[in-house]
């Protein structure tokens, strides 16, 4: 159900953002062209265009609310931390498990192995 809103509401963005293109502005835009001499004058293909984007931008909020309800329907279980196990207050880490600080130190090398991570200054 969620996919086939979600496909509806890309689509709505789509149209919406075609309509939009097309209406013409005060500098013409990508508008139908100049003129009003057609079938169509230019205050009635404002009209029709203005109703048409009204009519996307409205079924585009509806579809964005349906979503967010869908959304939270399916989130009211708990967080995605807590789902995956990684938060809360059974998992954290207890004193028994926190490392020594001398296992979180790079290992330090003897003088002729060469493992440390500077060179030695007479080389």
């Amino acid at each position: 159900m969620d996919n086939v809103v979600l496909i509806v509401h890309l689509i709505l963005a789509l149209c919406l953002i075609g309509v939009v293109l097309l209406q013409r502005s005060e500098g013409g835009g990508l508008g139908l062209g100049g003129g009003g001499g057609g079938l169509v004058t230019s205050r009635g293909a404002a009209t029709a265009l203005g109703k048409v984007t009204w009519a996307f931008a409205i079924a585009f909020i509806i579809t964005s609310l349906t979503l967010t309800i869908i959304a939270a329907q399916n989130s009211a279980s708990g967080s995605v931390l807590d789902r995956l196990g990684i938060a809360g207050p059974e998992s954290s880490v207890g004193p028994s498990e926190v490392p020594d600080a001398d296992s979180l130190l790079p290992p330090v090398g003897d003088g002729d192995s060469g493992g440390g991570l500077l060179p030695r200054a007479d080389e």
